[in-house]
């Protein structure tokens, strides 16, 4: 895999790798808000109380005796500064500018009054971070040009903030408890989860080394059934290449055990023969079966690389490589006395195949027909015309029986009387299906002879 953060870790950690960031976001995103939460809360809390010294000290306000009288809280804002846990600071003015009272130099609201509306806003006021609360409200009766006066108090932050710090340590002390339950979950649940892949592979490793029997995906999540599906198909396909080497085996201990006993036998008796003629029949015959045991080997390990071999394609014209066949059976054909040729389309017909395979199988059928057929002997090259390809050959010898037609291509199946392997006809249906095409056989021209024929290619 190219997506490799954590090389050799297990699954579990991985998981674990790939879900703590996510909940660690939402954790901190939790915290953020739960920080808004507990300064809105704060604020609300600390400015009521705020709220209730401006209220205190607007009943300390009077215009009975004719001018504006301001009676000192002190007692209020020394229980004040006791809850506020700091110095608090207090103004009160006049719009006309000639009452102060207080500190005049508190900072003044960031927007403007409205009568009987609190405002409350945060500012710094001889080095510190303070909290002001601000009122306006109409002088009744008027003092002079004085229409409203302003009433401002003032708190230290700190209070406000070790009560949003402390309410912020518990909700992380219990975000940091979540993350940790939801960790130990998921390592859980990942553990849980799994034990059926911990079962499959304790089973499997159980196996014998000569069992390759499908594994059972019965009871398995549906996720794990893919998995185990396609181990089954390579178990299948390593099962199907284990019986065909242990059948190439067979095939060549059958066929090769005979002939090789059969020129034992003859060698033996060419060497205790004394008549010069007895004994050339003797090697003419060791030479025929010597033939023949050599066409049987080179048969067997032709079938071997058809059933086994890798397919290589390529561009192939199809009428060089009848001639080219034609022209190396050539010599073995004017020796039967059969006659022999190619029959082929006009126009170059180009297929995609395996060039060796195909003309391994051609060969096979072409030297079938010579030796068991009649002539004369066709080997035909053409395009199908509903595409695809086709390459075979046409004798006019006396076919083949039912029997054998309908085992075409099994291996050692061949008609009574001859001598051959039984082979050819198995290697060439071996080239027809690992081009994805199919051996067909049946008679020829006018129902005379055998048509047999390689079909491969798109249809």
């Amino acid at each position: 895999m190219r997506w490799n953060p954590i090389p050799g870790a297990t699954l579990r950690t991985r998981l674990l790798a790939m879900l703590l960031p996510g909940l660690s976001g939402v954790l901190a995103l939790g915290l953020w808000t739960t920080r808004g939460d507990a300064v809105h809360a704060a604020n609300a809390a600390f400015d009521r109380s705020l709220l209730g010294a401006i209220k205190s000290m607007d009943l300390s306000v009077s215009t009975a005796s004719g001018g504006l009288s301001v009676e000192q809280p002190y007692r209020l804002f020394e229980f004040f500064e006791l809850t506020a846990s700091g110095p608090v600071h207090f103004r009160v003015a006049t719009d006309d500018g000639l009452v102060e009272i207080g500190s005049p130099d508190l900072p003044p609201p960031p927007q403007p009054l409205a009568d009987g509306q609190p405002q409350f806003y945060d500012a710094q006021y001889l080095d510190q971070p303070v909290r002001i609360g601000a009122l306006r409200r109409p002088l009744d009766p008027p003092v002079g040009d004085a229409r409203h006066v302003l009433i401002q108090v003032a708190e230290t932050t700190g209070s406000r903030e070790r009560f949003t710090a402390t309410f912020v340590q518990r909700a992380l002390l219990r975000d940091a408890g979540v993350l940790g339950v939801l960790v130990l979950a998921v390592a859980w649940a990942s553990a849980w989860a799994l034990r059926p892949v911990r079962r499959l592979a304790e089973a499997t490793r159980r196996r014998a080394a000569d069992d390759l029997r499908a594994l059972p995906a019965t009871g398995l999540p549906s996720d794990l059934v893919p998995l185990v599906d396609a181990i089954n198909q390579q178990v299948a396909r390593t099962s199907a290449l284990l019986a065909q080497r242990r059948q190439f085996l067979d095939d060549a201990s059958h066929q090769l055990r005979t002939p090789l006993t059969t020129l034992r036998a003859q060698l033996d008796y060419a060497l205790r023969e004394t008549d010069p003629a007895r004994s050339r029949e003797a090697i003419d015959a060791l030479s025929r079966e010597l033939a023949h045991a050599t066409r049987a080997t080179n048969q067997l390990l032709a079938l071997a690389r058809a059933d086994a071999g890798v397919l290589q394609p390529e561009r192939v014209e199809l009428r060089a490589l009848a001639r080219e066949v034609a022209l190396a059976l050539l010599p073995q054909a004017r020796a039967l006395g059969v006659d022999f040729g190619v029959e082929a389309d006009e126009q170059a017909v180009d297929a995609v195949g395996d060039r060796l395979q195909l003309r391994e199988a051609l060969s096979n059928l072409a030297h079938n027909a010579l030796v068991h057929g009649m002539g004369p002997v066709t080997l035909e090259a053409a395009a199908e015309p509903g595409g695809g390809w086709r390459l075979g050959v046409v004798d006019a010898g006396p076919g083949l029986p039912p029997e054998v037609l309908a085992r075409l291509g099994e291996r050692f199946v061949k008609g009574r009387g001859s001598r051959g392997a039984g082979l050819g006809l198995s290697m060439a249906r071996a080239v027809a299906e690992r081009h994805g095409g199919r051996l067909q056989a049946g008679p020829g021209e006018g129902g005379r002879g055998l048509r047999v024929a390689l079909h491969w290619g798109p249809a």
